[in-house]
């Protein structure tokens, strides 16, 4: 059973040397099913709305000082889009600048692969989770930062594919 209650405030919050706030977010992915239940090599992004409802991100906020990026990851998507999943290895790190506030950031992203969509979380009530293409994803996102991680994680993934199907050429030859 999942904690049904976002954590609040930030007196656990963490900033890095140069006072910049340090958040956390991940994109959360999963394949898509042929008709007859085999995975496909397809796969689509899910993205949410802002609290607001006026822009669309991906899951993402703060890393605190009694959890791993990794598991402030896995809270984030939780508490924001209502899914578990197995978090993997980070996309990057980029510093940005929030234009609601101006306050200075540092944001790291991770791949999150969906094992779990649940029908009650957090956040439910303020915000909107969509599952879409890649492409739709990165139209939509308004983060450059986001649109970047989303390239890599593209990009990663792209090649895994490429390798798998290298592996069973080269296997089916032998």
């Amino acid at each position: 059973m999942a904690c049904l209650v976002s954590r609040t405030g930030r007196h656990l919050q963490r900033y890095d040397d140069l006072g910049r706030r340090q958040v956390v977010g991940c994109i959360p992915y999963r394949y898509k099913y042929y008709s007859d239940g085999n995975i496909s090599d397809d796969w689509e992004v899910l993205v949410i709305s802002s609290q607001k409802g006026h822009k669309m991100m991906f899951p993402k906020g703060g890393w605190e000082i009694d959890e791993s990026r990794e598991e402030a990851a896995l809270r984030e998507s939780l508490e924001e889009a209502g899914v578990l999943g197995n978090v993997e290895c980070e996309l990057g790190k980029w510093d940005f600048i929030s234009k609601r506030n101006g306050t200075f950031y540092e944001g790291f992203m991770f791949p999150l692969l969906v094992k779990e969509e649940l029908d009650f979380w957090p956040e439910q009530n303020v915000r909107q989770r969509t599952w879409m293409n890649v492409k739709e994803a990165r139209d939509v996102c308004q983060h450059w930062w986001m649109k970047e991680a989303l390239d890599i994680l593209v990009e990663r993934l792209n090649s895994m594919h490429q390798h798998k199907e290298q592996s069973i050429s080269f296997c089916a030859i032998i």
